[in-house]
């Protein structure tokens, strides 16, 4: 593919994302934007980034704040876009879209995020069964919004709820990821683009095993120098652990969307979870949904990781 990317699709119609509020957005030449579909990594990458950006970890607001998510649809517009205007620093957003559904900048920075699509069930079924009542109410009143029956929150087990993410789709240009979207369409979309050098990619497997040499990478693709002496507490601000005690510092408005808060959303940050748990006959549909979504090289890259050429 030679062709830069273009936005060819919107995603709308859904409680949580709206591709369209990507057009308030006034671009900043080495604006950053970390992309992932879910349950990927955002969270830490989103801080890895801020502490790249302020390294003796001083920060000016809560990460969520300094690396606001544009395409949420919770948060009025005007709002998203007045903070941002004012960051007077190099600026860093998340973005749940693929890229079929997100404006391209050649002067922009994208950190695609990625992890097998098993650990990515894994942590979205514990993501979504702990919505606090007032989220799942703020959803609901957006369906009712648009129409549409209430959003489905609700399954028995993780069991029912694998046999309608992996089978079905809230897009009719998908074939998986309901209640969501789909997390192969969303790698696909970014892979078609892996050449472009604007675009770096990052495993969370590789991230877990190897923290310091993937932040370093990241570093160096953003263009940042990393001041030595403030490594180590880069590499402590980042860890798990500490991410989990200090997490109202990056996610505040996590107290309010899970039960739990912090510790819900920060439930293990480890792979593999899956095994003794998904049947050999869901692990058999879920190596159909690869398949039928994904060219051999991304799927390869998506279950082992590695440098992306």
């Amino acid at each position: 593919m030679t062709s830069l990317p273009q936005k060819t699709r919107e995603y709308v119609n859904h409680p949580i994302i709206k591709s369209d509020r990507w057009e308030a957005y006034k671009h900043r030449p080495g604006d950053i934007v970390v992309t992932t579909s879910y349950k990927a990594g955002t969270t830490w990458m989103q801080n890895i980034v801020a502490n790249l950006l302020f390294q003796d970890g001083n920060m000016p607001a809560p990460v969520s704040q300094m690396s606001p998510w544009i395409d949420m649809d919770v948060i009025p517009l005007d709002e998203i876009m007045a903070g941002i205007e004012a960051q007077t620093w190099r600026r860093a957003f998340k973005t749940h879209l693929p890229m079929d559904g997100i404006p391209y900048f050649d002067t922009m920075k994208y950190v695609y995020v990625c992890r097998d699509g098993r650990d990515v069930f894994m942590s979205l079924w514990n993501h979504h069964s702990g919505y606090s009542e007032e989220i799942k109410g703020m959803f609901n009143g957006k369906m009712a919004e648009m129409g549409q029956p209430p959003f489905p929150f609700e399954f028995d087990n993780l069991h029912d709820f694998f046999a309608e993410w992996i089978s079905h789709s809230w897009y009719d240009w998908e074939s998986d990821g309901y209640p969501y979207w789909s997390h192969f369409h969303h790698l696909q979309s970014w892979w078609d683009y892996k050449h472009l050098d604007n675009i770096h990619f990052v495993h969370f497997a590789d991230l877990l095993s190897d923290p310091e040499t993937q932040i370093r990478k990241v570093a160096a693709f953003l263009g940042i120098e990393i001041d030595e002496a403030l490594m180590p507490g880069i590499l402590d601000r980042i860890s798990f652990g500490t991410m989990k005690k200090n997490f109202m510092k990056i996610m505040p408005e996590s107290s309010e969307i899970w039960k739990g808060g912090g510790d819900r959303f920060m439930n293990k940050g480890t792979n593999g979870r899956w095994r003794g748990v998904l049947t050999d006959e869901e692990l058999k549909l879920y190596d159909a949904a690869v398949a039928k979504a994904l060219t051999p090289d991304a799927a390869h890259w998506l279950e082992h990781g590695g440098e992306v050429k």
